[in-house]
This record gives C-alpha cells, sequence and structure tokens, in this order.
C-alpha cells in the first residue's frame, strides 16, 4: 500500500469487484430479457420509466440473433437507474410469472 499525499494510506479497494459487476449487469439483462417476455398489461403494472419501456418494445420487434442481445445490453444498462428488488418483487405478483414458477416447481 502507498500512502496517498496526505499522509493517508491509499486504499486498493474501490467497490465490488470487475466479475461482481459482470454479474449484476447479465442479471440485469436477464431480468431485461424476462420483461420482454410480459404483455403490454402486465408490463403497464409495472410503473417503468419510459425510455426502458421503449427499449422492451424495441426488444420485441428485434428477430437478429445478434441485434437482440446487444438490444438486452442496452436494456440492463437503463436498468441500472431503478430498483431491480422492488422490479422483481412487482414481477412475482404478476399472475403470468406465477404460473411459470409453478411450472417450474413440477
Amino acid at each position: 500500500m502507498n500512502d496517498t499525499e496526505d499522509g493517508e494510506p491509499h486504499s486498493e479497494y474501490d467497490g465490488p469487484s470487475k466479475s461482481a459487476r459482470k454479474r449484476e449487469a447479465l442479471a440485469r439483462q436477464k431480468l431485461g430479457a424476462r420483461l420482454t417476455k410480459l404483455k403490454n398489461a402486465e408490463l403497464a403494472t409495472l410503473d417503468l420509466p419510459e425510455l426502458l419501456m421503449e427499449a422492451l418494445v424495441e426488444a420485441r420487434r428485434i428477430s437478429a440473433h445478434g441485434a437482440l442481445a446487444r438490444q438486452h445490453q442496452y436494456v440492463g444498462r437503463l436498468m441500472r437507474e431503478i430498483d431491480v428488488d422492488a422490479l422483481e418483487k412487482a414481477l412475482a405478483r404478476l399472475p403470468s410469472q406465477q404460473n411459470v414458477r409453478a411450472k417450474m416447481r413440477r
């Protein structure tokens, strides 16, 4: 550890590791992909920012694999601005998502 100009020890840890940030970004992308599969009425109940809603609607129209991957990355980036935990809870309350979880348990 080197000292800074004011004599304080310099900390090398500045937050989450690069791997942790990548895992977080990937989780947001996957959540965004799940959101693209929801019906418009269900999306409307989630009270998402307008720019994110537009990106989700656009992702539905994209069929090329590479373009869709880029769109999911964009959606993930937009989702940095929202509370993902609250969104996950709201998503869990949607009827269509409850059916998905019930099928996964079988």
